[in-house]
């Protein structure tokens, strides 16, 4: 379906947050550095299209905190409680790009636009791509409804869910390996191709209303840990993450989400003292199903973990902190409602039926029950 800007004047505001489409050369390397309007001035704007800046904090990506994110999302929500405002369009460094991005698309209430692009070549080159990316996603802000959060990234759109940096330096960056794109943006129109699948979203946590990027530590936030399954692997580092705290664990298993039998007993151990875990794969495409025992997918959801459907590490990371933030934070809510919360923001089966399956299989619905 197309969707175009029908000529009328669109008020979108741009928030800068700082990545490499706000670097440059520190003399060693490169930062971020350059102001929201530094960054404007580069592109050219959209037909009909007004921008106001708000220059939120200037950070490498890199360096993304849930404090950074959550402040963030409060600037969003305070900027669409403007009925005037028509999008928002959010710069950010393409490294943890994927995760704001969803825990935005978590919490958006709104049929308006938000729209978060970057740069893989830094700020004033002169084959930066930058501006032409941000004029994308200017063009797609002042054009679409009802699609969520989203990335518009070398003429591309992709949902907020399931899109992440694929490519270390090349222009394509963001794909989502489980999903065709949304859509795409050139000439002047916008292309969308889908409709994309979100859960219902959550109100804004608590914590957003004094999370501060400067002091971090104002707000007492949950933890939540990856830890990555490989050959040799043991409990180790997991149980060295609950050790330290660790109110939440992403596992990343191997294959369709297999471990080991002893990791599937650390998993039961976590669970029982309250932490929330969940599970997804170290490969790049491909749903979570629970085929195998011997320390697979079969044994860690009976250990009461949950699988992330096609969600990989990052975003997995995001979905448990969510849940995390809307039960009350470190240590609060009940494990029981955590778990259901945590389920439906996963947004798929508990299981997928196995193509491998030889004997009788479990329902989703039948795990779902048990959990």
């Amino acid at each position: 379906m197309k969707r175009t800007n029908d000529g009328g004047a669109r008020r979108i505001v741009v928030i800068s947050t700082g990545g490499t489409i706000a670097s440059r050369w520190q003399g060693t390397g490169y930062a971020a550095d350059a102001s929201g309007n530094d960054v404007l001035a580069t592109a050219p704007l959209p037909e009909g299209v007004t921008v106001e800046v708000v220059d939120l904090f200037n950070v490498n990506s890199s360096r993304m905190t849930a404090a950074h994110q959550l402040a963030l999302l409060r600037t969003v929500h305070e900027t669409l409680a403007d009925p005037g405002v028509d999008g928002i369009v959010i710069t950010h460094g393409t490294d943890t790009l994927e995760e704001t991005a969803f825990f935005l698309d978590l919490h958006h209430t709104d049929a308006r636009p938000v729209v978060l692009t970057g740069a893989q070549r830094p700020f004033g080159t002169g084959d930066g791509d930058g501006p032409g990316n941000l004029y994308d996603a200017l063009q797609v802000a002042s054009s679409v409804s009802d699609l969520g959060v989203l990335v518009v990234f070398d003429g591309r759109v992709h949902a907020a869910r399931g899109t992440v940096k694929t490519q270390t330096l090349a222009a394509d960056a963001f794909s989502d390996p489980s999903a065709e794109r949304l859509g795409r943006v050139g000439f002047s129109r916008v292309d969308i191709e889908r409709q994309p699948e979100r859960p219902a979203p959550l109100p804004l946590p608590a914590a957003a209303e004094k999370a501060d990027p400067e002091n971090p530590g104002a707000v007492p936030l949950p933890r939540v840990a990856i830890v990555t399954h490989h050959s040799d692997g043991d409990p180790f580092l997991l149980n060295a993450a609950v050790g330290a705290g660790a109110d939440g664990i992403v596992l990343v298993a191997t294959g369709a989400g297999n471990a080991t039998p002893e990791i599937a007993a650390a998993v039961a151990d976590a669970v029982a003292r309250g932490v929330l875990v969940a599970v997804t794969t170290r490969v790049p495409a491909g749903p979570l199903a629970e085929i195998y025992t011997g320390g697979g997918a079969v044994d860690l959801v009976a250990a009461g973990a949950l699988l992330t459907g096609t969600l990989r590490a990052a975003q997995a990371r995001i979905a448990v902190l969510a849940t995390l933030l809307a039960e009350g934070g470190s240590g609060a809510g009940d494990p029981a409602h955590s778990t259901a919360l945590l389920r439906r923001l996963l947004d798929g089966p508990v299981r997928a039926e196995p193509a491998l399956a030889t004997g009788g299989s479990r329902s989703a619905s039948a795990v779902a029950a048990r959990a």
